[in-house]
């Protein structure tokens, strides 16, 4: 293949549009519990805010509860309060150096507004993905201005980067069906 534009270099990109897909999705909660639900939550410690996982061990000991054991005991009030305002909905209950965090059942309104924001989440990574197939289209197009490659050759790999930016965002719909069923299931 003569030069152009590289094709692993979008395929990587639009892999990892796919990946940050997947772990924002992971973060919504579906009423069963999972430690990526407290993925977004950061705690005042040791003068900065840092996420979570750097300060405590999160486990799922039940389907509706998660634990965080809190490596620090000075720590355990400041991670409570970064629980309780993170805007999750959960109420910790603290329990000597860890917390219990019963997981409340979702009702339909919740899972529909949950099931919004995870066709948020699918527009914007879809919108990230068509800005990467954009940037190898610019390539292709200034690589034949060039005279780097020919019309044929440039026409091919065109056609190769729109099939690769279908099938990317045919991931990222099939992803977003497979949440929104867990979302809505009782």
């Amino acid at each position: 293949m003569s030069e152009g534009i590289d094709i692993k270099e979008l395929r990587r990109r639009m892999d990892g549009a796919v990946s940050a897909f997947k772990s924002d999705i992971a973060s919504l909660r579906t009423g069963r519990a999972s430690a990526n639900i407290l993925d977004p939550v950061t705690i005042e410690a040791y003068g900065s805010r840092v996420p979570l996982n750097q300060v405590a061990n999160i486990t799922v000991p039940e389907p509706r509860m998660l634990t965080v054991s809190v490596w620090d005991k000075s720590m355990v009030s400041a991670v409570e309060r970064g629980i309780r305002e993170s805007n999750l909905g959960l109420n910790p209950i603290v329990d000597g150096q860890s917390l219990r965090i019963p997981l409340p059942e979702l009702n339909e309104e919740r899972r529909k507004s949950l099931v919004k924001v995870a066709h948020d989440y699918a527009e914007k990574s879809k919108v990230a993905i068509r800005h990467v197939r954009r940037d190898g289209m610019d390539g292709l197009k200034k690589a034949e201005k060039d005279g780097v490659i020919g019309q044929d050759e440039s026409r091919a790999q065109s056609e190769r980067v729109q099939k690769m930016t279908d099938e990317t965002i045919s991931e990222i719909d099939r992803l977003l069906g497979e949440k929104e069923k867990e979302i809505m299931q009782v």
